[in-house]
Formats: C-alpha cells, sequence, structure tokens
C-alpha cells in the first residue's frame, strides 16, 4: 500500500521543474485541492478527521507528516487542503528522540538514532545555523520541516525524492525534507510564516492510540 499511496503522490499533478530538486506536487482547482482531494493513507484519513471535527490544530495552519507513506500534506488554518509531497525521513525506525540528541553534534548521532519522533507539534519559522528559513518542529530535539539538501552526494537525497518507492525515503537525521519547489510554494506561505501545528503519524503503532482518539467508523 505504501509504495501505490507514493506512485499517486507522484502521479498526482503534471510534473514542473524544480531548480534543486525533484517537482513540487502542486494542488489545482478551487481551494488548493484536486478532484477527490489528496492522496491520503487510511490513518492519515483518521487523524485529519479528527483534527477537523475538534479543531486540534487551534485554528492554525498544520500539517500531517505520514512516515509509513514518506508523505505529508498541508492544510491552511480552516482545514483545506493546500498540497503533498513525498519527503525524506529518519534513517532510523522509531517515534522518540534520544534524550540530548538537539545538542550533540550530528557526528556524534549514531546510525540508529536518527530517528524522526511522532507527536503533536507546535512548529514555528526559524533559521538554520547557514540562515537558510526552516520550520522547526521540535527546537529542543533539532527537528525541523525544510527543503532538500543535497550536500553529501552519496546519500542521493534528490534521487530518492524522484524515485517511485518509498524503501529509499529514510536518509536524514530526523529531519523531514522536501522538495525545494514545494517548500517554497506550500510550506513558506503556510507553516513558514507563523506558528502551526505539525502531526508527525507514528509509525510503532496506530495512530488514533498514539494521540488519543476514537476513530469514526468508515461507512459501508
Amino acid at each position: 500500500m505504501g509504495a501505490a499511496l507514493a506512485a499517486a503522490l507522484l502521479a498526482a499533478v503534471p510534473a514542473q521543474a524544480a531548480p534543486a530538486g525533484p517537482p513540487a506536487r502542486a494542488p489545482a482547482g478551487a481551494h488548493g485541492q484536486q478532484p477527490g482531494g489528496p492522496a491520503l493513507s487510511g490513518e492519515a484519513r483518521q487523524v485529519l478527521d479528527w483534527v477537523r471535527t475538534t479543531s486540534n490544530n487551534a485554528r492554525l495552519p498544520f500539517a500531517l507528516v505520514d512516515k509509513r507513506a514518506a508523505a505529508v500534506h498541508v492544510f491552511d488554518a480552516s482545514g483545506a487542503w493546500q498540497g503533498s509531497s513525498v519527503v525524506l525521513l529518519g534513517l532510523a525506525s522509531g517515534d522518540h528522540s534520544v534524550p540530548g540528541i538537539g545538542e550533540r553534534p550530528m557526528a556524534q548521532i549514531a546510525p540508529h538514532e536518527r530517528t524522526t519522533p511522532a507527536g503533536r507539534f507546535l512548529s514555528e519559522p526559524g533559521e538554520n545555523l547557514k540562515g537558510e528559513d526552516i520550520v522547526w518542529v521540535d527546537y529542543d530535539d533539532a527537528i525541523s520541516l525544510h527543503r532538500v539538501r543535497p550536500t553529501k552526494a552519496s546519500e542521493r537525497r534528490l534521487q530518492r525524492l524522484a524515485s517511485a518507492t518509498i524503501e529509499d525515503n529514510r536518509i536524514s537525521y530526523g529531519c523531514i525534507n522536501v522538495p525545494v519547489s514545494f517548500y517554497d510554494r506550500f510550506i513558506a506561505p503556510t507553516l513558514g510564516r507563523q506558528a502551526a501545528v505539525v502531526y508527525v503519524l507514528p509509525e510503532t503503532q496506530p495512530a488514533a492510540e498514539f494521540f488519543g482518539f476514537t476513530p469514526r467508523a468508515e461507512p459501508r
């Protein structure tokens, strides 16, 4: 199912050239939505329904990061879908960060510690040490959402984002990497301008159990 969802994200919109990465998955139509809405996994649909029906996003823009599907879905403060993209995530599986990892140099982080933590995070715009704009997801643990940076050729980050499979999307130290064009078009105008909420879905347990809600029954 993960590979099928990745293929749906890749095929959602005609490809557009990006100067430093694969094409953004841009929405089309009224309110930034494609016909039928975003390609969500079952758990992502449950989380979105919970957020919308309970206003858990507190009238802030929000994003769902679906680790199992290696995808991010961006919504405005009213809950209207803006765009979706494949992402790169932490190399290691797991839903928690190692205590104190945000204070350690990257060279001292072991491969099994490179996780993208799950949770509900109040994000905020910020900058990295090079002055590039990013979105801080968890500042204390140094987890951010940012444009893909192909600084190490052997990691093949651009190729991983562009591939039709999600099997190679685990490579980062925990941060969430998105295509440059997607960040500029959808992240920067929403999460990049004000406080927002980022929901990172777990991969070790059901999302409803992790976030503490009861999913509504699917219509038959």
